[in-house]
């Protein structure tokens, strides 16, 4: 087995300062979401993604791999959102055993209202207490991050 490479103070010091800093902002936005709207945070971003779409249609496995989300998690997101009447299951024609998920009209009201509010929060919790450099630097380092996890072989890319 090979050696252990251990994160050094710096390497430490950034890692658990973007894990708590994205546990925070979620759980603040999270609150702002539910008093504001009624929202819960994972219902936010399932309609962000389909509100993304020009149709407001994602197929399933789409949606989850949108979110970096296991089918069964989202699954069952879709299942109580569904009894909200903010999303809708369509089955699929071209393939029996996949199905649509649709945002409703009600759905996109709630989410058209909710935005602002939640964009307010992004603003003043994240974005005003970055410079722009700050803001690019950030905006990079994810996009490396990110394609690193897109490429074949991570275990990102391997989830069911």
């Amino acid at each position: 087995m090979s050696e252990v490479r251990w994160l050094d103070d710096r390497e430490l010091r950034a890692w658990r300062s973007l894990q708590f800093m994205q546990m925070r902002l979620e759980g603040e936005l999270a609150r702002q979401l539910a008093a504001d709207s009624g929202l819960s945070y994972p219902d936010y971003l399932v309609l962000v993604a389909l509100t993304d779409r020009p149709d407001g249609r994602m197929r399933l496995f789409e949606l989850a791999e949108a979110l970096g989300w296991e089918k069964s998690r989202l699954s069952h997101q879709v299942a109580r959102m569904a009894g909200r009447e903010l999303v809708a299951k369509e089955k699929c024609d071209s393939d029996r055993r996949g199905a649509y998920v649709v945002v409703t009209g009600h759905g996109r009201s709630v989410i058209q209202a909710a935005a602002p509010g939640h964009v307010d929060a992004v603003r003043r919790l994240f974005v005003d207490r970055l410079t722009t450099d700050q803001l690019d630097a950030i905006g990079d380092a994810a996009e490396v991050v990110l394609a690193a996890l897109d490429q074949p072989g991570n275990a990102a890319t391997m989830r069911g």
